[in-house]
């Protein structure tokens, strides 16, 4: 109740609303030592449990358009999800359901019904390889060499650096290199990490909705225009003819403004319609934020007070 009462003094309604928007990717089933700090099953409902009683969830669609007519509720919030794992449906959905939370899913659409991200391939190479050295100067990245795969901590280790090397290369190079960097390790990563077709309308028919990430997940400030927009407008157009209704909703790939994407791929999702689009700039959105640019945070911390402590922080934050 205390902290029900400083959210809504921190978080009014109407003039002097902030919409808090949740970000997350992954909701695992149980906990995974190589990425300890992703959510899992268990964290995730005790987060929900959190946010429901501290904050009035709203649809994304709903709370952009009260942000525009400054009608938010107090203690505004909306959860998201970016990529499309199939995790999000199986694991993430049913939590959801159980707390009464509505969700919003960007779904990168090159990746459903089998498709896999380029960070992924990375990730299940060096966990699933029986190596316990790598040698990744064959991949000819300045910066990778001789990788130490002999524990968990070495592993994601490597996994870290090969990602942090290979992250804003073109896209052709960056598949070409974690192709290579899988028959290196001599693995076949899996092809069910993402949502098929079928799971997407069905996370639909339960009442969440569905948002575009682009076609392939670029990172759009390195694109031309031209083809920013075919990324951005293909995602939607996919989306819209396998939901049979309009997807008014984006999520900027990465997310960090004039890094990851430019004023010209905020005027390209104007132009193509959407009502909301979302980065990963920390804050709240106030009345003045742009609602093509709201932003958005994940609170990690595991216990209650230290949640709601970031929650708060991130309240004060300008979005």
């Amino acid at each position: 109740m205390v902290l029900t009462k400083v959210f809504s003094l921190m978080s009014p309604a109407g003039e002097q609303a902030r919409l808090s928007v949740l970000i997350f990717h992954r909701v695992l089933p149980t906990p995974d030592p190589l990425f300890p700090e992703e959510m899992d099953a268990a964290r995730f409902d005790a987060l929900c449990r959190w946010v429901k009683t501290w904050f009035n969830v709203l649809p994304l669609d709903q709370a952009v358009r009260r942000l525009k007519n400054h009608s938010l509720p107090e203690r505004a919030l909306s959860i998201t999800f970016d990529d499309g794992y199939a995790d999000n449906f199986e694991v993430a959905l049913p939590v959801l359901q159980r707390h009464g939370l509505t969700s919003t899913f960007f779904v990168s659409t090159g990746f459903l019904d089998g498709g896999r991200m380029w960070n992924d391939t990375v990730i299940e190479s060096i966990r699933c390889t029986s190596l316990s050295q790598l040698d990744a100067a064959s991949l000819g990245v300045p910066g990778l060499g001789l990788l130490d795969l002999g524990a968990v901590d070495a592993r994601r280790a490597a996994i870290d650096a090969v990602i942090r090397h290979i992250k804003y290369l073109p896209i052709e190079r960056r598949l070409q290199i974690t192709q290579q960097l899988a028959f290196l390790a001599g693995v076949t990563p899996p092809t069910n990490l993402m949502m098929t077709s079928s799971q997407v309308q069905a996370m639909r028919r339960a009442g969440m909705q569905i948002g575009a990430h682009t076609v392939s997940h670029p990172i759009l400030a390195k694109l031309d225009q031209a083809a920013a927009r075919e990324e951005i407008s293909q995602s939607k157009r996919r989306l819209e003819d396998l939901l049979d209704e309009p997807v008014t909703l984006f999520a900027y790939p990465n997310g960090k403004p004039g890094e990851d994407y430019s004023p010209q791929a905020v005027a390209i999702v104007k132009d193509l319609g959407f009502e909301g689009a979302v980065s990963t700039a920390w804050g709240a959105a106030r009345r003045n934020t742009d609602c093509l640019q709201i932003p958005r945070f994940t609170p990690w911390a595991r216990h209650r007070l230290k949640f709601a402590g970031m929650m708060a922080s991130n309240l004060m934050r300008k979005g």
